[in-house]
């Protein structure tokens, strides 16, 4: 049951990613080609409702995709089942959800 739970999470999530990627990628290349500096970047995120929940959203779906992909990987390759692979799992949806929060609050905080 609990690997049904994972696979869906897993697919769920990046069904809520794709379009997000979509979207950053787009804004990356409209930004570069605009010739933006990072100021005129950052003037535009900070303070901005809109890309905290776009950004937050991101972090969320790729903390829950990247963590069960490695769950995956580590089941598989190191042989890390049971408790184990349920605390590794935690440690890295939690290390990325830190880390993603973090350059979102840094990117969209004044």
């Amino acid at each position: 049951m609990l690997g049904m739970k994972l696979y869906m999470a897993q697919r769920l999530s990046a069904l809520i990613m794709a379009p997000l990627v979509i979207g950053h990628v787009g804004v990356m290349i409209y930004a570069v080609q605009g010739g933006l500096s990072a100021a005129e970047i950052l003037g535009r995120t900070q303070g901005s409702v809109a890309w905290t929940l776009f950004y937050g959203l991101f972090v969320v779906a790729v903390s829950i995709h990247g963590a069960i992909g490695l769950r995956v990987v580590l089941f598989e390759t190191v042989k890390l089942r049971g408790g184990g692979l349920n605390a590794v799992t935690w440690v890295i949806f939690l290390g990325l959800m830190i880390l993603g929060s973090r350059a979102v609050w840094a990117v969209t905080v004044p």
